[in-house]
């Protein structure tokens, strides 16, 4: 059985930093790409960022890209999210999703998903 579990949310004030965790179990994670995905109050959910197998290579929105980090530990099964100088903007519902086929992030995807990790952001 696939699974994803996510921590490492919290809350934090405007300018700090989180690190979100992702461990996978149930498939062969350094053959999936990563990502990560997030949910803020209301239905809109929007990609973050990916992390892909082999490669390594990253890829970010526009809204995170110089201030989030995406890594992957191979040995560990885990997948990460650095975020730092956090904004309001950037609270929500954090989900790691795995997919074995990879690429810009779709609905489309064969993908698995955590039950997400919740980010707070205030002062």
């Amino acid at each position: 059985e696939v699974q994803l579990v996510e921590s490492g949310g919290g809350l934090v004030q405007p300018g700090g930093s989180l690190r979100l965790s992702c461990v996978g179990s149930g498939f062969t994670f350094s053959r999936y790409w990563m990502y990560w995905l997030r949910q803020a109050p209301g239905p809109q959910l929007e990609w973050v960022s990916s992390v892909a197998a082999g490669s390594g290579t990253t890829y970010y929105a526009d809204s995170v890209k110089g201030r989030f980090t995406i890594s992957r530990d191979n040995d560990k099964n885990t997948a990460y999210l650095q975020m730092n100088n956090l904004k309001a903007e950037d609270a929500g519902m954090y989900f790691c999703a795995a997919s074995p086929d990879g690429g810009d992030w779709s609905p489309q995807l064969k993908q698995y998903w955590g039950q997400g990790t919740r980010v707070t952001v205030s002062s």
